[in-house]
């Protein structure tokens, strides 16, 4: 049995991804910051940069999703440098452990995000081929990447997906999104032509599983429901229909939204579509590519 090896496993997406690598027969391993009495979960410190080098020398493959959540706190200047050290900081102590251990990793593939094309609104549907931004946003996802792209140095089979805004459930965007209306006073953001570059994360899941399986995936992939996105008003009618809810008018002003999130509000004020193109032509299925049967299977 192959084994995968998860940074981040305990997060939302290292749940959804774990759960599809059992489904298909993977053995998977997962690090931690304390230590638990499981034979496939070890220690890491990656403040001390200390790790259990066992756990990548165990693997066959690593998926890399750990990393400080983006919009969990304010961002002052000392919580940006947590973000990107959060995600440069993880890969280089994963890289030092496989030189150490000269482990034979089959494949590399690592989290990144569409915030790499930058907090924008435009009409422009932004490819793999674009630059980065020269926000924050832009800038942590290009050091992230960056970092990762040493590990491609070794000879190993490196995929970075570039993950628009997730879809679940059980957490990350939607409930937030979704508990204003329940509550009757849903409404657009803004102007609401930001765009919203979702997907669902059952597609997610599999995209990870995709990039293991298939040898012939390597390098940058956008990974966001077919279509690109759709605007914040467009968005926010379907999530009021879905939950049988009215959309209030007028729109919550984009000063009201900075005073409570200060510069983080540029997540939910501005935005592009981002084409998943390039994987759909590598073979790659999306389940859910229609906003309101995404938002019925998971809210309904």
């Amino acid at each position: 049995m192959e084994k995968v090896l998860i940074s981040g496993a305990s997060g939302l997406l290292g749940k959804a991804i774990s759960e599809k690598l059992q489904s298909k027969g993977f053995e998977v391993l997962s690090l931690s910051r304390s230590r638990k009495n499981d034979k496939n979960a070890f220690w890491w410190d990656v403040d001390k940069g200390e790790i259990e080098e066992e756990a990548v020398k165990k693997a066959d493959y690593i998926i890399h999703l750990a990393g400080e959540g983006i919009a969990d706190k304010k961002w002052t200047d000392e919580r940006k440098k947590q973000i990107i050290e959060s995600r440069t900081k993880t890969t280089q102590l994963l890289l030092k452990a496989i030189k150490n251990t000269g482990a034979n990793i089959k494949a590399f593939v690592s989290a990144s995000a569409v915030g790499y094309y930058g907090a924008i609104t435009s009409e422009k549907i932004y490819t793999e081929n674009d630059l980065p931004a020269n926000d924050f946003l832009g800038i942590s996802c290009m050091a992230w990447e960056n970092s990762v792209e040493e590990i491609s140095k070794l000879g190993i089979r490196t995929v970075k997906y570039r993950i628009g805004v997730v879809l679940s459930k059980d957490g990350g965007a939607l409930p937030k999104m979704a508990a204003p209306f329940k509550f009757f006073m849903g409404a657009v953001l803004g102007s609401g032509k930001q765009y919203i570059p979702w997907i669902h994360i059952n597609d997610v899941a599999n995209a990870f599983v995709f990039a293991i399986q298939n040898e012939h995936l390597n390098g940058v992939y956008n990974l966001t429901a077919p279509g690109g996105g759709v605007s914040n008003r467009d968005f926010s009618k379907v999530l009021a229909k879905v939950l049988a809810k009215p959309l209030f008018l007028p729109s919550i002003p984009e000063f009201v939204l900075k005073l409570i999130m200060g510069e983080m509000a540029d997540i939910v004020l501005k935005g592009s579509r981002v084409s998943s193109k390039k994987i759909s032509d590598t073979g790659f299925k999306f389940e859910y590519d229609n906003l309101e049967l995404t938002l019925i299977n998971l809210l309904k």
